[in-house]
């Protein structure tokens, strides 16, 4: 059935079964639909399936099930269930349906029976408040089927959602509550055995009405969900550390901040992580038993339970536990939720008193959590526990790994991360009431993203919904928006860094994949929010404003600068995009609106009196909505963000110009005494030598900056710091995934502002960027989009800590490989490569000569098909065909 057949029964999404639309529109809590019908077509008897079909939707989220059994999709493993399907859209402009084979389900049986539990999801949860669909009371939750079954003989049969199909609602099912941020709540007692099968009785149960969804918007639009869903992964399930039985608190009188500490009942803690995994555990009344499953992960948690009927078991989540430090939030050892805000996170089990024991996995909410604390009404035994990791981020396209474990331990962090955040929309984090798609977070990280995992038709998507919400929520219906979809926090005002993820996205996408078509897809939106800002701003070329800024930079720039320099850079990709995609007139006029951006920014911010240079980014405020920030705090001039983005975009006169602002951000990163002793105010004081200081929009630009700059040496001395603030901070201080403040945490200080402080934001996770590009050496080449034309260029570590790297990505023509090793001496280095068919290299190699390049014992220039191209700078290069090279080199 082609798409448009299926639209012919459910564009729109009218005549959709709804539970509890009886009484009038209302929040939902699990309502469970069924309708069941006889096999066979136009009155005659039933013959074989050939093949059966389901396409459907919802209004909220759903579990389907065909004839008993959960409705699955294939996965490496085997099959595996979606969590939250359909996910998440800007309903009143698009919902999204998914397509499930289900022949197995059919084949075979004499009737067949659809079912589904629905739930809020986003589209009924608080997080939706502020969203032009969004009620207070609720809306009615809505389901929009079809299944399709084809028999062998060529007839069709249709079980549809619409009124005349026998459809049957029920609210007195086990499902009793669930809100993406607060949890879900599940009665056993309340079990209806049998529903989602062939024969159950549904004779008591109500009819189901329509949901005119199309009256209300008319404009809205049903479409395939064109990328991966959020799938269940087995394969990254977590299984608990330890266990810790908690029977009270001791010690509050003797304790810096009265909040004491846990009493520990060692008979029933299991410190041995392979005893843990599969600890059975008696919980009593008043006890609380804090399971520890080793990993920052995002997903549902699924536990086996005996005890009695009635008793109450809750399972709260969080992501860190609490120490004795002033911002606890509880005795020392506890699960720390303080972060969480108002999100209560809770999973709550009502047992039914099975004595062979009760199984539960949650399936209409998630959580980000390491930590499980357990507490029951009544005594019963927790005899199992798994973290059920959940996952947009399903093919792994990358890897880079060292021979420093610090650098791999971060490397790790960025990719769970990036999996628990790529949860159908890129979020922010996955546990406090926020979890929002923020599209500056979405822009800094997305080269990063596309090189970890194939994310090409996740990214894709979601600036489909980014487009839409600019049409929605954006400012004149232009702007493009700090979050999507929804309309929570999408404050009208400045929204440079994240508003222009709207251009930013589409031209990272086109540069990874070399597919031009995200760019004429998105090209009218892209012009009308250029156009915006041209309005709003006239010839002052300056940028739109900034609310946000460098969002939580220890150093502070002017947030009207940061809206300058990405009003150029936007110009700039507008330029390249036109001209990718044949329009060179639109190419030129991009160009000369950057050129005229640039002598603005030069005029207004770069200072050349007294025969200096400085870059006057302390002509303005920073952020105004920061939260946790020092109010006395003042932007400074010659920030770091500030100098990076004028180095990126070349914003200066002169290459002498050049060589004084690389070297004022060496000062600046290096941050000796001699320096502090010059900016006695400035906040770098209070840090350490060779730190960074850039915040979200200066943290992907800073390596590739310098490396570019010939500082490759101060992005190694960056990558190996662990003072504060520096990307190993947070591996010495026990992360598991990436923080969203350099000082979300330290043993010394304990917690940082909880005001905003996610023990699982992606942001700063962009260095990895650099990691491939720079470090492996994996890079695209921007003339060239979608590594038809590869740049190895790998950066060998000067301060010697690292002396091995391996880095592959699989491009759009296949394997990319780079593997380079120093040997003890660091006179040698070892170098292979694999570059796939259909493409070529470019090779800069590291030589103290061009002869020293050899191939075994041919020099590479003299190897079949490779061209030398020059020896400069100690630097080798050379042109590669596709193919596998294994080479040396002499170091000095």
């Amino acid at each position: 059935m082609d798409l448009d057949e299926f639209e012919e029964v459910v564009l729109g999404v009218v005549d959709v079964g709804v539970a509890h639309a009886l009484g009038g529109a209302r929040r939902g809590s699990g309502d469970g639909l069924r309708a069941e019908a006889a096999l066979g077509t136009r009155g005659r008897s039933r013959t074989g399936v050939r093949e059966a079909r389901l396409y459907v939707s919802a209004l909220g989220v759903y579990d389907a099930y065909v004839n008993g059994r959960r409705v699955t999709v294939p996965q490496a493993e085997g099959r595996t269930a979606e969590l939250l399907a359909p996910g998440w859209t800007n309903y009143d402009v698009r919902v999204n349906y998914l397509t499930y084979d289900v022949t197995d389900l059919v084949a075979g049986e004499h009737s067949v029976t659809l079912a589904a539990v629905l739930g809020n999801g986003w589209y009924n949860a608080r997080i939706s408040d502020g969203s032009t669909y969004y009620a207070k009371n609720g809306n009615a939750l809505a389901l929009k089927a079809r299944l399709l079954i084809r028999y062998t003989d060529g007839t069709e049969q249709s079980l549809v959602t619409a009124s005349d199909q026998g459809w049957k609602a029920t609210d007195t099912g086990p499902y009793r509550a669930d809100d993406i941020y607060d949890g879900q709540t599940y009665d056993a007692r309340l079990e209806l055995p049998g529903w989602t099968s062939s024969g159950f009785d549904d004779t008591t149960w109500p009819d189901t009405e329509p949901v005119a969804f199309d009256t209300r918007y008319p404009g809205a639009r049903l479409t395939a969900h064109p990328a991966e869903s959020a799938r269940l992964m087995p394969r990254w399930d977590r299984r608990p550390r330890s266990v810790t039985v908690a029977t009270g608190v001791t010690g509050q009188d003797g304790s810096p901040h009265g909040r004491g500490r846990i009493v520990v009942d060692p008979a029933r803690t299991v410190t041995d992580p392979a005893r843990a995994a599969s600890a059975a555990v008696a919980i009593d009344p008043g006890d609380t038993a804090i399971f520890d499953l080793g990993q920052n992960m995002v997903g549902v948690p699924r536990y086996t339970l005996r005890g009695p009927a009635g008793a109450r078991v809750e399972f709260a989540f969080g992501e860190m536990l609490n120490d004795d430090s002033a911002g606890a939030d509880g005795p020392e050892g506890s699960v720390y939720r303080a972060n969480l805000r108002s999100a209560k996170a809770t999973s709550t089990y009502i047992l039914k008193g099975d004595r062979h024991g009760e199984t539960h996995q949650d399936s209409l909410t998630f959580y980000g959590f390491r930590y499980v604390s357990v507490s029951a009404t009544d005594t019963v035994t927790l005899t199992g526990l798994t973290g059920k990791v959940a996952t947009s981020a399903i093919r792994e396209t990358g890897s880079v790994t060292t021979d420093d474990p610090d650098i791999n331990r971060l490397a790790r962090n960025i990719r769970w991360g990036q999996r628990g955040n790529y949860l159908w929309v890129p979020t922010d984090c996955p546990q406090r009431d926020e979890r929002l798609g923020w599209t500056g977070d979405t822009q800094v990280f997305s080269t990063t993203g596309l090189y970890n995992v194939d994310a090409a038709a996740f990214l894709s998507h979601f600036q489909d919904t980014v487009v839409d919400s600019q049409t929605v929520y954006g400012e004149d219906k232009v702007q493009f928006t700090g979050v999507a979809p929804g309309g929570r926090y999408n404050f009208p005002g400045g929204g440079s860094g994240w508003a222009d993820c709207g251009v930013i996205l589409p031209w990272t996408v086109w540069q990874m994949t070399g597919d031009t078509t995200v760019i004429g897809d998105n090209w009218p939106a892209m012009v009308r929010y250029l156009a915006w800002i041209r309005q709003q701003t006239g010839d002052t070329y300056a940028g739109q404003g900034s609310l946000t800024g460098d969002w939580l930079a220890p150093q502070k720039t002017s947030a009207q600068l940061m809206s300058d320099v990405y009003y150029g850079y936007v110009a700039r990709l507008m330029a390249q995009m036109a001209q990718a995609v044949g329009r060179p007139s639109e190419a030129d006029a991009y160009g000369e609106l950057l050129a005229r951006i640039r002598q603005a920014f030069i005029d207004k911010y770069l200072s050349t009196e007294n025969g200096t240079v400085t870059v006057r980014s302390s002509l303005g405020d920073a952020s105004p909505i920061e939260p946790g920030s020092d109010p006395n705090q003042k932007t400074e001039d010659n920030s770091q963000t500030a100098l990076l983005w004028v180095l990126k975009l070349g914003f200066y006169e002169t290459e002498a110009q050049r060589r004084t602002l690389v070297g004022l951000l060496a000062d600046n990163i290096g941050n000796d005494a001699a320096y502090k002793a010059a900016h006695p105010n400035s906040s770098r004081v209070g840090y350490a030598e060779n730190t960074l200081s850039v915040g979200f929009l200066g943290v992907n630009v800073l390596a590739p900056v310098l490396t570019d700059e010939g500082r490759a040496d101060l992005a190694y001395e960056l990558l190996h710091q662990d003072a504060l603030p520096s990307w190993l901070f947070s591996v010495r201080n026990g992360a598991t995934t990436v923080w969203e403040r350099w000082n979300s945490y330290s043993r010394a200080a304990g917690f940082g502002p909880v005001s905003m402080n996610s023990f699982n934001h992606y942001a700063y996770g962009a260095i990895m960027e650099w990691m491939y590009a720079c470090m492996a050496g994996i890079a695209r080449d921007p003339d060239h989009p979608g590594f038809k034309r590869i740049l190895l260029q790998p950066h060998i570590d000067p301060t010697g800590r690292i002396t091995h790297v391996s880095g592959s990505y699989e491009s759009p023509y296949g394997e990319i490989r780079s593997e380079w090793t120093v040997d003890d001496s660091g006179r040698t280095l070892a170098y292979e490569a694999e570059v796939p068919p259909n493409s070529e290299a470019t090779l800069r190699l590291p030589a103290v000569s061009a002869d020293s390049c050899r191939e075994g014992r041919t020099p590479l220039a003299q190897v079949d098909g490779v061209r030398f191209l020059g020896h400069a700078a100690g630097v080798s290069s050379y042109r590669l065909p596709s193919g596998r090279y294994r080479m040396t080199t002499r170091l000095r």
